[in-house]
């Protein structure tokens, strides 16, 4: 991808605009800064040619406490550019950041499933920073140096016409060498990024399964897989910073021959009688400051490297489409009774190859229960995923009140539908902000009177600071039966007209399920459900049952009828599965 200037502008004009005083008074500053420093020469050439001249003591005091006066002005302006510039660069960048984290959430689950999280770290946080160090020194420094630049070449020109030919010259060939040499890295440092990015992604992932891989005795593979990605990068490494090497280089030889320039033409010059003494200093001085604009422009080249690969990993990922586009059409209520729920002839797969749901036909009026069995694999947890518009159907419809949900706003259909399922995710906050999912609106009299209607009002009075304590991610602050019922706490709070329990009971102790089965008694009432099981004793509350097999509805009817079924396969199931026949 061949990035113009006008790509990184873009990647942060949006945010840069709100700070469009402090942006003017940053140029003010730069420019400047940058007329202090090319006249501050001026009055040491003075001073010098006076010196020279035999004038008096008065009129050379004050000309160095001029010089003085413009040093120290000069390092304060310098401070504040500084200050100002990085100050401008991370108010950018943050906002950034937040732009890129709300974009990663709103994209779908198929582009989430392609890339780990260690990845979007790297992305969001790694890419952004250096992004951040772009442009607080390096778009900064291009700018202050190429003016400072020009402004040398025209103050040489105004000394001596031949000196600022000649200097131009020189410059023109160096920005030439300049040009010449600055993408060689890009693809090494791309590469490398891509590799740093894959490494965070990896440890990411060991970390999460730190008990499984040790229980495995499959450390040494982590360790064996952790120093192949490090040797990938350092491939990278090596590579990218032998072609710094060279810029670094081309650039030293072009200083070399510049530095020659100056002692040469100076010295010429003043033998013809042309310029004086002060203006031998003013050339040498001027080409010791180009010095400063030439490296500071290799090294923001170099530099340019890395960020060049940011600015396109970056550009890439604001690329990336949202498939399951928001409507602003129809909003999903809940009825009464809960929402009416119809699937026709659903088909869906995840990769275009293999079917996951195929012909998949059902209709779930408002208030009724289905029971959802299959063995794993059958596509239980992707018709849950549907229902939500985690993805959208590649055939079909399915219908909220009649309503196709392609037609329904996001907002209004997920906030009308809950998922219950036995991993519960937990959050590093308070006790109010996990239950409420940080929903300011819902006052604490409406949380504490949830939490006693479903037996955790002694919970929640034994915690030190009430609905203000602190609770720590995943479930590692509470068990699983706590967590659980925290999780009901939500739905509740919610007031969904369409629940989805995922087996939400399987891993709880005897005494806890039968607390949390008067939760589900309560939660269900008045309220469309779907039970995905995977214990047949679970599903005792359906009134219709559906069972499916690779995709396919295999058997689908009224829990009771099929029970008394002796030919159905919930039946058998019954029979086969369970001590008692379900009533």
């Amino acid at each position: 991808m061949n990035l113009s200037f006008k790509s990184y502008w873009n990647l942060l004009s949006d945010h840069i605009r709100p700070q469009k005083g402090r942006f003017i008074l940053l140029a003010f500053l730069m420019f400047g800064s940058i007329g202090l420093r090319i006249f501050a020469p001026q009055i040491m050439r003075k001073f010098i040619d006076s010196a020279l001249a035999g004038e008096a003591l008065q009129t050379l005091t004050w000309t160095a406490i001029a010089f003085i006066g413009i040093a120290i002005i000069q390092q304060v302006v310098a401070v504040s550019v500084t200050y100002l510039g990085e100050n401008v660069a991370w108010t950018a960048t943050n906002d950034l950041r937040a732009e890129l984290a709300e974009h990663a959430l709103h994209l779908d689950m198929k582009f989430h499933n392609d890339h780990t999280p260690g990845e979007l770290i790297e992305r969001i946080d790694g890419d952004v920073t250096e992004l951040a160090t772009f442009f607080s020194q390096f778009a900064l420094n291009l700018v202050a140096n190429g003016l400072l630049l020009i402004g040398i070449l025209a103050a040489l020109f105004i000394e001596d016409w031949r000196a600022g030919l000649g200097f131009t010259v020189y410059s023109v060939l160096t920005i030439a060498i300049l040009g010449k040499v600055k993408d060689i890295a890009v693809p090494h440092q791309k590469a490398r990024r891509e590799a740093e990015a894959q490494i965070y992604g990896f440890i990411e992932e060991q970390l999460a399964g730190t008990e499984d891989i040790r229980s495995n005795g499959a450390v040494d593979f982590s360790i064996r897989e952790l120093f192949r990605l490090q040797g990938v990068k350092l491939v990278h490494d090596r590579k990218s910073h032998f072609k710094r090497w060279i810029i670094e280089n081309a650039m030293g030889f072009a200083l070399t021959l510049g530095s020659l320039l100056a002692i040469t033409s100076g010295y010429w010059l003043f033998s013809a009688g042309l310029i004086t003494i002060g203006t031998v200093y003013l050339f040498v001085h001027y080409i010791n400051l180009l010095e400063e604009p030439f490296w500071a422009m290799t090294h923001e080249i170099e530099s340019f490297q890395t960020i060049g690969a940011c600015v396109e990993r970056l550009t890439e990922f604001r690329n990336f489409k949202v498939e399951v586009v928001n409507s602003t059409g129809v909003e999903v209520l809940s009825q009464p009774k809960g929402l009416a729920l119809k699937f026709e002839n659903v088909e869906f797969s995840y990769n275009g190859n293999d079917s996951v749901l195929s012909a998949l036909s059902f209709d779930l009026q408002p208030g009724a229960i289905l029971g959802l069995l299959g063995r794993t694999g059958s596509g239980k947890t992707t018709l849950g995923r549907l229902i939500f518009r985690l993805y959208d159907v590649n055939s079909g419809s399915i219908k909220i009140n009649n309503s196709d949900l392609r037609e329904a706003r996001l907002e209004t259909l997920r906030r009308n539908i809950a998922i219950v399922t036995q991993d519960v995710q937990l959050f590093r906050a308070n006790i109010r902000d996990n239950l409420t999912f940080f929903d300011r609106s819902i006052s604490d009299e409406k949380i504490m009177a949830t939490l006693e209607e479903l037996e955790l009002g002694d919970w929640l009075q034994s915690q030190p600071k009430g609905l203000d304590t602190e609770l720590e991610t995943g479930s590692r602050s509470l068990s699983a039966g706590e967590a659980q019922l925290l999780a009901f706490t939500r739905v509740f709070l919610r007031n969904p007209g369409l629940v989805i329990l995922d087996e939400a009971s399987s891993r709880l102790d005897p005494a806890t399920e039968q607390r949390l089965e008067r939760a589900i008694d309560k939660l269900l009432k008045n309220r469309t459900a779907i039970i995905i099981a995977h214990r047949l004793d679970t599903v005792h509350r359906a009134d219709e049952i559906m069972i499916l097999d690779k995709g396919i509805v295999s058997e689908y009817g009224n829990r009771k009828q099929l029970a008394a079924d002796p030919a159905s396969r919930f039946h058998q199931l019954l029979q086969t599965g369970m001590e008692e026949v379900l009533a």
